[in-house]
């Protein structure tokens, strides 16, 4: 288990200062990654992200992310893990892809590089709640597992789409502000839990499983 967790101002906004905010954000996944903790961020793009590190594949700082492509096109911040991550890696080594790491992520990241990240979600089989950010096209891209075994929470405030593993980490942001949800109050009362795309926020949402949210940077 791993945490995620980020921001992106899609208007511009100013998101200040960007390494507290996004130290904090991941500061309070600490319990879903005991072994290691990292930030990236790119202050003119308005965008940022955190990740808290389990490690389980591959144990060594080889599998550090957030995890920047080769070419420098991606940035990822990954939660979960890829089943058949040594097939894919197999295949793309016969395309010519080099590898560092043992690590499943810096797999899916050569994936995305080959083949687009639709493509990739298409071939993988696994678990997984992926932020990752297209330096090209300057969209952010959220998606979830089919299965929504790994949770994904986001809201826009004020122009700032915040997310991440668990509403803690979307608290530690300095534009967090919500009121309680009685739609979703209601389905926990009904149902014993929060189905997605509801959060008890009102201003928050829960990825669906299976789903990608794009957010293009203007």
């Amino acid at each position: 288990m791993c945490g995620i967790a980020g921001a992106i101002s899609a208007d511009h906004s100013p998101v200040s200062p960007w390494k507290a905010v996004l130290e904090s954000m991941a500061r309070s996944l600490v319990h879903r990654g005991p072994d290691d903790q990292g930030i990236w961020f790119d202050e003119q793009q308005g965008i940022g992200l955190a990740h808290r590190r389990l490690s389980i594949v591959d144990l060594s700082a080889s599998g550090h992310q957030p995890m920047r492509s080769r070419n420098s096109r991606y940035v990822i911040a990954f939660n979960g893990e890829i089943y058949n991550y040594r097939d894919i890696r197999t295949d793309l080594s016969s395309q010519g892809h080099e590898f560092v790491s043992t690590s499943d992520t810096e797999v899916l990241l050569a994936a995305v590089v080959q083949w687009g990240l639709r493509r990739t979600l298409d071939r993988i089989e696994g678990m997984f709640a992926i932020a990752l950010w297209d330096n090209e096209k300057r969209i952010l891209t959220l998606a979830r597992d089919r299965f929504g075994e790994k949770p994904l929470y986001y809201g826009r405030f004020n122009g700032t789409l915040i997310f991440g593993s668990e509403l803690r980490a979307l608290r530690q942001h300095p534009v967090w502000d919500v009121s309680i949800d009685r739609d979703a109050l209601a389905l926990l009362m009904r149902f014993d839990f929060i189905p997605a795309p509801y959060s008890i926020f009102r201003q928050v949402r829960k990825l669906r499983p299976g789903a990608m949210l794009e957010i293009q940077r203007s």
